[in-house]
């Protein structure tokens, strides 16, 4: 009997730490990102997904605080569904293990090439290809890697192909950028990267860079080359899923100039190139 009373104590004294706990959340926005993946995000808050975790926390009077994880394989399962954070901002939109709101943003993969170049490169099955080192991101083992990866594969241009983690090495600074500075530094002649990553480094390079959409991939279906980007929120937290959609939907202006800010190429807009505008 004392067993079980001790037993029921804990329980009740558990469930009071856990509503102090909510009611201590209650003025924050709990943010799940990486801390190392801009232009995404950064433990300095540098990344447009922090920025707009500012906006959307200021919207809904809150302040924002973060768990920092690296973005790779389990994010989710050791954040948002840890139940250490509520909201992660951007994730592909209908994405499963999470609920999503609607699409902020679509964006596309690119090719990213020295402009000093002029290689008038756009179409993934472009012949010109067969004679370029390209370098692609890779993600891992599973078949999981970039929708450039596979089209050049199904393509049999292999050989003139170089492979970039897209993890890299976590004790650099943004492990994705080696790919664009692979191109800027003359060891690759032209990357396939996405568009976020792409645009946001040729806006930093100290080399011009050209940035130009990938066209033709309906020939590589059912691989894709553009997505609808969203934020993400655990499945049940309709409320927050709800305040979330009511932000998009009311802010959609300030949300394309923070974008735009960053060099995020985006889909709608139909742009031929993005030139690096570094001196």
């Amino acid at each position: 009997m004392r067993n079980l009373v001790s037993l029921v104590l804990l329980f009740a004294l558990a469930m009071l730490n856990s509503q102090a706990s909510a009611a201590g959340d209650a003025g924050t926005l709990r943010v799940c990102a990486d801390p190392n993946n801009l232009p995404f995000s950064n433990r300095a808050g540098e990344g447009f997904e922090n920025k707009l975790a500012e906006l959307v926390a200021s919207s809904l009077g809150k302040n924002v605080s973060y768990t920092w994880w690296a973005q790779r394989r389990g994010f989710v399962r050791h954040t948002l569904k840890a139940g250490d954070c509520d909201l992660v901002m951007g994730v592909p939109a209908h994405y499963d293990l999470v609920e999503t709101t609607q699409p902020y943003y679509r964006s596309t993969y690119v090719f990213v090439s020295q402009t000093a170049r002029h290689l008038q490169l756009d179409a993934i099955d472009d012949p010109q290809l067969r004679t370029f080192r390209i370098g692609v991101h890779l993600i891992g083992d599973g078949g999981n890697n970039t929708p450039p990866a596979h089209a050049l594969g199904q393509l049999g241009i292999v050989e003139r192909v170089r492979g970039y983690m897209v993890y890299g090495d976590y004790r650099e600074r943004n492990p994705p950028a080696r790919l664009i500075e692979a191109v800027e530094n003359g060891e690759i002649d032209v990357a396939a990267a996405w568009g976020p990553l792409a645009g946001y480094a040729a806006k930093q390079s100290r080399v011009p860079l050209t940035v130009t959409p990938i066209v033709g991939g309906e020939r590589f279906a059912p691989q894709q080359f553009q997505f609808d980007i969203a934020m993400g929120v655990r499945k049940g937290d309709h409320a927050l899923h709800d305040q979330l959609n009511d932000f998009i939907t009311r802010n959609g202006a300030e949300i394309n100039a923070l974008l735009a800010e960053y060099g995020v190429p985006l889909a709608q807009d139909r742009l031929s190139s993005i030139n690096g505008d570094r001196q």
